[in-house]
């Protein structure tokens, strides 16, 4: 791989990964409900889920799910309903607990539900992350683009997968600390409401939109 395709694949998923979606939107909410520290779990989730997808994309696996529609639309569906359950939890959230269900936890704090615990973080970011079979066809369209055929494919599919994992951690890190910032004003009832009814709609909507698409 020369520089010149590095830095093609360097810009082209800064600018893919900078764009808003359900994980940027999680990370930032979760940012701004438990802190930068808290939500670095969340982050991993994230990560993981997509560097293993982008793993079954390398494995061929992705031109398994072009090759059998039927599954891959059963997959699409199944994170569609995650996504809107996720938004209706989220918007609910509002009304039940008002502003201390948006509220990060004060240092010193007992832990709430287990559901805010590092491990429910995590597996909150990985299913958010894994909740869109799109991701490994992408992966599947993209990495082949940048890979040089007459050069070891394993050696340059690591130096893509690394540049990637770097990026999207640094755009996770900059929706984060936007959240924490915002997270100063959660104290107030009808800010965190508001707050947990943009975010749930948001998901709801993400989740439609990915029901109602097709390629």
């Amino acid at each position: 791989m020369s520089l010149h395709t590095w830095l093609l694949y360097i810009a082209t998923v800064g600018v893919i990964s900078a764009i808003p979606g359900p994980n940027m939107l999680l990370v930032m909410s979760h940012g701004a409900r438990h802190g930068l520290r808290r939500s670095t779990a969340t982050m991993a989730g994230c990560l993981s889920a997509l560097l293993l997808m982008m793993g079954i994309s390398a494995a061929g696996l992705g031109a398994l799910l072009q090759a059998w529609p039927a599954v891959f639309d059963t997959l699409r569906l199944v994170g569609a309903a995650y996504l809107v359950w996720l938004g209706v939890r989220t918007w609910r959230s509002a009304a039940r607990s008002g502003a201390q269900a948006a509220t990060p936890l004060e240092p010193g704090a007992a832990p709430r539900p287990a559901e805010r615990s590092a491990w429910g973080l995590y597996r909150n970011g990985f299913a958010v992350a894994s909740s869109n079979p799109k991701a490994i066809l992408f992966a599947a369209a993209l990495l082949p683009q940048f890979i040089d055929p007459q050069a070891r494919a394993l050696p340059q599919f690591g130096t893509l997968l690394g540049s990637f994992a770097v990026i999207e951690v640094s755009w996770y890190l900059v929706y984060a600390l936007s959240g924490a910032q915002l997270g100063r004003w959660l104290g107030r009832v009808g800010v965190a409401r508001a707050f947990a009814r943009v975010t749930g709609g948001l998901f709801v909507g993400f989740g439609t939109a990915m029901a109602l698409l097709h390629d």
